[in-house]
């Protein structure tokens, strides 16, 4: 199966450029949407040609999850953390965003290798914003410790108007569950399937050491309290039990991005599976309609008519040859 990647591509793409041509005053002012409505917009000046603007929309919040000034709560902390001061923060963002940031090339490591690392993480910046609050509450679990000031059930934004919980009570794990949701009703029996066998498949000797997963129809105790809506899900809950050799040093940016993303990779794969079984079945029909072609009879050779008979005219001397033989 493929794991979605971190970085946006066309934000680390625009970042190498912008980079590679830092002397050359262009100007540049690019919109685009990434999955789960995640917005991007860069600008750069002709003015000031090291200077790049970047700013993101987050996914509109449901009601029970936590936005404090218009982004995730940690969400500050954390790109300072991993910018330093090649990032600053614009306050108030632009117009129709959460967050804009003011990167300056210029100050960027003279380092190749260290240099692109830092534009992938900059081009990282939703993993970042939107991971925060799990990052906060699994580097507590990583030190086997409780988060303080935690309520017994956090919601965490992922989709429009979607969020997924956590339950960080207890210092040995952290349980997070996900509502499925899906509005094709294909996608939701598919959805179901894929989401069975990704539950039967932890059970594999490989794969003993990955997360216990399980599956419901009805919403797991984790989630008592929750409002009506948030429990609203047609493809059933997914279930998550994240222990601390889940999160212990490199492990723990796999883990945010993954459980981050986890409703987007569910739906990217049940839309290659509708692709896959649409494709066959074209195939299928070709072939029926081949081999009833060839089924057929041809009927230039079978088909025998006056119109395909010859016929010779004789002469009247042939005609009286004849008579009298």
């Amino acid at each position: 199966m493929i794991l979605l990647q971190s970085h946006s591509r066309f934000l680390l793409q625009t970042l190498l450029n912008r980079v590679q041509n830092l002397e050359k005053s262009v100007e540049l002012d690019y919109h685009w949407v990434e999955f789960d409505d995640v917005r991007y917009h860069v600008q750069v000046s002709m003015k000031n040609p090291h200077i790049l603007l970047l700013s993101v929309s987050l996914p509109t919040p449901p009601l029970e999850a936590v936005f404090l000034g218009g982004l995730p709560f940690g969400a500050i902390e954390a790109i300072k953390a991993a910018y330093g001061v090649i990032v600053q923060i614009l306050d108030p963002p632009r117009d129709g965003f959460n967050l804009t940031l003011k990167l300056n090339l210029s100050k960027l490591p003279p380092d190749e290798e260290y240099k692109h690392a830092l534009l992938v993480k900059i081009a990282s910046v939703r993993e970042v914003v939107l991971g925060a609050p799990l990052r906060v509450i699994l580097k507590y679990l990583a030190s086997r410790t409780v988060a303080p000031d935690m309520d017994h059930l956090v919601a965490l934004v992922h989709r429009p108007n979607e969020s997924f919980f956590l339950v960080p009570q207890q210092a040995e794990k952290v349980t997070v569950v996900f509502p499925m949701r899906f509005k094709d009703s294909i996608d939701t029996v598919l959805a179901t399937s894929f989401l069975q066998e990704f539950v039967e498949s932890r059970r594999t000797a490989g794969l003993s050491n990955a997360p216990p997963c399980l599956w419901s129809h009805s919403p797991p105790l984790e989630l008592k309290g929750a409002t009506d809506d948030a429990l609203s899900a047609n493809a059933g809950f997914v279930t998550f039990v994240i222990f601390p050799r889940h999160v212990e040093g490199k492990k723990l940016d796999r883990t945010v991005w993954n459980l981050s993303t986890f409703h987007a990779y569910v739906n990217y794969h049940v839309k290659c599976s509708e692709g896959f079984m649409h494709t066959r079945m074209r195939r299928r029909v070709e072939s029926l309609i081949q081999a009833l072609n060839r089924a057929k009879p041809d009927q230039e050779k079978t088909k025998k008519t006056a119109h395909t008979r010859s016929f010779k005219r004789l002469s009247l001397k042939d005609s009286c040859t004849n008579s009298s033989s």
